[in-house]
């Protein structure tokens, strides 16, 4: 069921044309491969959504008139207006309060923490509701809900705005959590997202932002399209982000193009290493992630959050218990340090480098 937004005539004939206008241009200036950045995909799956769908509303803390703080929402306000993009007071536990009892009543919120330690404030609510509120109603209630973290550090940014909070969220039964790496992985995960009737934590890397690659857009809408008819998608499949055959390098959101560096400059000493993105951190893609380590026999598993307690160690748990009989070496890790995130100019100690992950790539147990 979709919201009624009780207007004008003469003003539901404006919002109409000026929605199939702005949807005409978007497909006219998207025509082909274009090079654009992550920012800009995930801006344009938002926008592609609520134009498909009216029950699909954008808010959060500076994301309407200012598209907020990293401008992923630009323009959202200005083509759907204030009633599907608004500004809320600056209280997390109530932007998600509001969207649980938007999510019950029909709607599709796709709400936004501003920055990652932001949304601690509403942890109450997101995991004693929003995880929870399927499975309390035996199925009755679905919560077709969207909550947008930026995360992770490399840019500079200080305390409670460079947090790596993806294990809290994983460990609690009933969320699905999602982190792009790639432009085109962007718009695709976030529309994914959007469409899903489970709540899912889409952790944005915010160093990614900026990044950019060339894709077509309108070939990941065909592909949305066929996808959604078909009832197939990305959730749950990791990605060979890089093939290989000596070891594998098991990494997500901000740390793949990280690993894949480190994979390219191992190439250059004349090592072969695969990465594996994940993409989908819950559920996991446990059949490619053991496919690869089973082949190479070696694996190093990169985050940038504390490694103590977290998603790298489920992960080097997961790989050791179903690759055992395969392994060569124990499984590594390249993880941040278990301190709280460093002032900017000691984030580039803290954070894995590609020096880091060949140093562990050189610790597996090579024989000569």
């Amino acid at each position: 069921m979709s919201p009624t937004v009780t207007t004008s005539a003469n003003e539901n004939v404006s919002a109409a044309t000026a929605s199939a206008a702005a949807s005409a241009a978007a497909t006219a200036e998207a025509t082909g491969p274009q090079t654009i950045t992550m920012a800009k995909a995930l801006n344009t799956a938002m926008a592609d959504a609520m134009r498909e769908d009216t029950s699909v509303l954008v808010f959060g803390e500076d994301v309407g008139l200012l598209g907020g703080v990293f401008r992923i929402t630009d323009g959202l306000m200005a083509e759907f207006g204030e009633q599907r993009c608004f500004d809320t007071p600056l209280a997390e536990s109530g932007i998600v309060g509001m969207a649980v009892g938007m999510a019950m009543n029909g709607m599709r919120p796709v709400i936004e923490m501003q920055f990652d330690a932001f949304a601690y404030p509403a942890f109450e609510q997101i995991v004693s509701h929003v995880a929870k509120m399927h499975n309390r109603t035996r199925g009755a209630l679905k919560m077709p809900l969207v909550i947008r973290v930026p995360y992770a550090g490399g840019i500079g940014g200080v305390e409670h705005h460079c947090d790596s909070s993806e294990s809290y969220y994983a460990h609690t039964a009933g969320l699905k959590v999602y982190t792009p790496a790639t432009v085109a992985d962007g718009y695709r995960m976030l529309r994914e997202a959007i469409d899903s009737d489970d709540p899912i934590m889409f952790m944005e890397p915010k160093k990614l932002y900026w990044s950019k690659d060339q894709v077509d857009l309108d070939a990941l809408r065909a592909e949305h399209a066929a996808n959604a008819a078909g009832g197939t998608s990305t959730e749950g499949r990791a990605a060979i982000a890089r093939p290989g055959t000596e070891a594998t390098l098991i990494a997500y959101g901000p740390s793949v193009p990280t690993a894949l560096a480190a994979a390219a400059a191992a190439a250059e000493e004349g090592r072969s290493l695969e990465v594996i993105d994940i993409r989908s951190i819950v559920p996991f893609d446990d059949e490619t992630v053991c496919a690869s380590v089973r082949k190479t026999g070696r694996a190093v598993v990169i985050a940038e959050a504390h490694g103590f307690a977290s998603v790298s160690s489920e992960i080097v748990a997961r790989v050791q218990e179903r690759c055992f009989h395969h392994l060569a070496a124990p499984v590594l890790r390249v993880t941040g340090f278990d301190v709280p995130f460093p002032s900017p100019k000691l984030e580039h100690y803290y954070l894995p480098s590609v020096d880091r992950i060949l140093d562990a790539v050189d610790d597996l147990q090579w024989e000569d």
